[in-house]
Order: C-alpha cells, then structure tokens, then sequence
C-alpha cells in the first residue's frame, strides 16, 4: 500500500468508500457517527482535496481503497482547544486525522494511514464516537492514549480524543 495526495479525479471512488464505511459503521454499533447526516458532506471532501489535506490510500494494483484528511500544524483544529474529563499528553505542535475510511478489501488499511500520518509528524491527534469501538481498539493498539473527551459542531454527540506523541519526527510535513 502507499498513500498519495487525492485529486478530484479520485472524488467519486473517496464516496464510494465513505459509504461503505457508514454501512460497515451501521452494522458494527455505529450507526450515529456518520449515518444520519451522510458524513461527510461532498462540498467538504472538495475543499479538502483543494486545500492538499485530502490523502487516498492505494493498494499494490493501483485501487483506491482508502482515504483520509490529514494537517499539521500549530492549533489547527479547534475542537481540540477545549477538552474535558482529561488534557493532552503535549502541547507541541501536532498532526490531525480525520474521516478516515477503507472499503474492507484489504486488511490493515486503517492501520496503515494512521502509521503514515504519525511518521509524517511525530505527534498525532485523533477523535471518535464514543459508540465506534473498532476505531478505539485501532487506535489502542497503535500506541494512542485516550486523553478526554471534545465535542464537534456536527451534532452533539461527545467524542472521545486520542494522542499519540513521540520525540521521532516533530516537525515533519508530507
């Protein structure tokens, strides 16, 4: 697998993959996370790939099978400025992953964008829906510490923050 920069060209097969991955979430005790709002939104997944924080994950033939957003930086996310019931494990600056999804052809697709992000950065935040379980024992067995909880402006639902955070590779940018 590697993973590259998505392009517009890879918009249609990245939907195919997030909604196969609303499904898998259905079917798996998740159906809040991204179901009942069609997450995520189209316009969104354009301004990522505009704004090169949008990633595809390629498989050995050359599918997408992958996708993910990804950003490094100082303070750039703002729902991780306020979290309760815990704090982060560092203040230096950090990588964010978001609406990472795989469409179940291959094992370890998950695994693996998270693993290329946190080799990009060194340290690596990350949320989930308190009733996504596959992707909290994904990120427990990366090395992620379960930090607190944060809150988006999709919808209410609380998610849970994870960290992960090295001396290795601070600073590094795709």
């Amino acid at each position: 697998m590697k993973i590259r920069r998505s392009t517009e060209k890879d918009f249609d097969r990245m939907m195919e993959i997030y909604g196969y991955a609303r499904k898998f979430m259905a079917e798996h005790g998740n159906p809040n996370q991204w179901g009942p709002t069609n997450w995520p939104p189209e316009e969104l997944i354009h301004r990522d790939i505009r704004d090169r924080n949008s990633y595809v994950c390629v498989n050995d033939k050359g599918t997408v099978i992958g996708t993910f957003f990804y950003v490094f930086g100082e303070d750039i996310e703002p729902t991780y400025r306020e979290i309760t019931e815990g704090g982060w494990l560092d203040d230096s600056p950090y990588g964010v992953v978001h609406r990472i999804a795989g469409d179940g052809s291959e094992r370890g697709i998950g695994a693996f964008c998270i693993n290329w992000a946190y080799e990009k950065c060194g340290h690596l935040r990350i949320d989930t829906h308190g009733d996504n379980t596959v992707m909290q024992k994904l990120l427990k067995k990366l090395g992620f510490v379960h930090c607190g909880t944060i809150y988006v402006e999709e919808d209410n639902d609380p998610r849970l923050a994870f960290e992960k955070s090295g001396k290795e590779g601070h600073g590094q940018k795709p």
